[in-house]
């Protein structure tokens, strides 16, 4: 069986999660009976598939209100347990991510809370993109940042930040 949270949200975001849909903000239309039935089928376990509802419940009612951007703002230090789960390339992942636009403060602690909601001992940088990706599809107003980061999980040479 699998055993992450994240393989649920990624096999969710797959195949059920498009640009035009709504699931994320809707949980009671995630939570069905056949849904929970395919999962089942797909080889996770109930309790992992609570854990990815519950996940992404709590990331559907967190909403960061717009940062401002300030060129030579606050440096974020990250905590014992962000370092201990993110590993230097993660976290200048994130950084580069805040620098070019991409994430603005706000959705880069709502990055962090949900990387660290995971529950796993370490993410990699692969984690963490899709973390990036699940929260942007989350963001009004984050579409462009959206089709950024889709282009650098999909893309086999990603693109450059313009």
């Amino acid at each position: 069986m699998k055993e992450s949270i994240l393989d649920v949200l990624l096999y969710l975001f797959e195949h059920y999660f498009t640009e035009e849909s709504d699931l994320v903000r809707d949980q009671e239309s995630l939570t069905g009976g056949p849904l929970i039935e395919e999962l089942g089928q797909a080889g996770f376990s109930p309790a992992e598939i609570n854990k990815a509802f519950e996940w992404l419940d709590a990331l559907a009612r967190q909403r960061p209100g717009a940062s401002v951007a300030r060129p030579n703002g606050p440096t974020r230090v990250f905590a014992t347990a962000e370092l201990d789960r993110l590993d230097t390339d993660c976290r200048g992942f994130l950084m580069f991510l805040e620098q070019h636009g991409i994430l603005d403060a706000g959705q880069r602690e709502l990055v962090l809370d949900r990387a660290m909601a995971l529950d796993q001992d370490e993410l990699d940088l692969d984690d963490l993109k899709w973390v990036v990706l699940m929260v942007l599809f989350n963001q009004p107003g984050a579409e462009a940042a959206y089709a950024w980061m889709e282009t650098q999980i999909f893309a086999d040479e990603p693109e450059p930040v313009h």
